[in-house]
């Protein structure tokens, strides 16, 4: 239990860390942490008419970033992602999903549009 406990407060402070880099970067943190039944998406973000849909990783060494993400993860940030479009997005916004890779020690991996469905 406490290694899952240690596991959540990591991604929690990864979290905070990528919507920082994201406001930094000119976008607007609409929500984080948002469930649904099709799973979870870390981030909802706006910058001019481009909704982001942002899944966050964390890992203890940047060598471990490659393997943070897959096709099968993506597939349910995006499946999430279809289900909050209604409620983030208007007429004539873009979407994407995006992820944000962290690791100790180095910049934030920004990957834009990480999603093609």
């Amino acid at each position: 239990m406490r290694d899952r406990r240690v596991a959540e407060a990591a991604g929690r402070r990864g979290e905070r860390l990528a919507a920082w880099w994201l406001r930094l970067k000119g976008w607007r943190i609409l929500d984080r942490r948002v469930r649904t039944p099709a799973g979870e998406v870390d981030l909802v973000a706006r910058r001019g008419n481009l909704i982001a849909f942002v899944e966050v990783k964390m890992r203890a060494t940047a060598g471990e970033l490659d393997f943070a993400i897959d096709e099968r993860r993506l597939a349910r940030v995006a499946a999430a992602a279809e289900v909050l479009m209604s409620r983030y997005a208007g007429p004539g916004d873009d979407i994407r999903v995006d992820v944000i890779l962290l690791a100790p020690g180095t910049r934030p991996r920004h990957i834009e549009n990480a999603w093609i469905g």
